[in-house]
């Protein structure tokens, strides 16, 4: 059974959508198995979040935990972002069920895909943030299914 704030997240999805020119882009997920998420950031040069948009192919709860944690890193510094665990998307959402789970930790993961791509171009080092790891590569990315 989904929380009240899930099905809010589900229905009504925050942030959809992608940024032209972003700051930051990161995709996380496995391809094979369905849940694939896309977060695109955009990062003043003060290092505030000014806008994080999300595109989510996948379940119910894979589109609420992108909608939660996109709303709860806007406004925030890249290392406020990098404080935002899996555990604290699924506490905002009153939980999720067990097996829902690992939608959480591809929120946490695909922000800090973003935060990466984002050091990458501007050739800093985010204290903190590891370089992702990604089971996806661009050919599983376009294939039709």
């Amino acid at each position: 059974m989904y929380s009240d704030k899930v099905m809010d997240h589900f229905q009504h999805p925050r942030n959809v959508g992608e940024i032209e020119n972003a700051s930051g882009v990161g995709t996380v997920g496995n391809a094979k198995c369905g849940d694939i998420m896309r977060i695109y950031l955009d990062i003043d040069d003060n290092g505030i979040i000014r806008d994080c948009k999300f595109k989510t192919f996948g379940c119910g709860a894979a589109v609420a935990t992108s909608s939660m944690a996109t709303e709860m890193v806007k406004g925030k510094t890249i290392q406020e972002a990098l404080e935002v665990t899996n555990k604290a998307v699924m506490e905002a959402l009153d939980g999720l069920p067990p097996v829902k789970v690992h939608c959480s930790l591809l929120a946490e993961e695909a922000i800090h895909a973003a935060l990466w791509d984002y050091a990458e171009k501007k050739g800093i080092k985010i204290e903190g943030l590891e370089k992702p790891k990604s089971d996806i590569s661009e050919e599983e990315e376009e294939e039709e299914y």
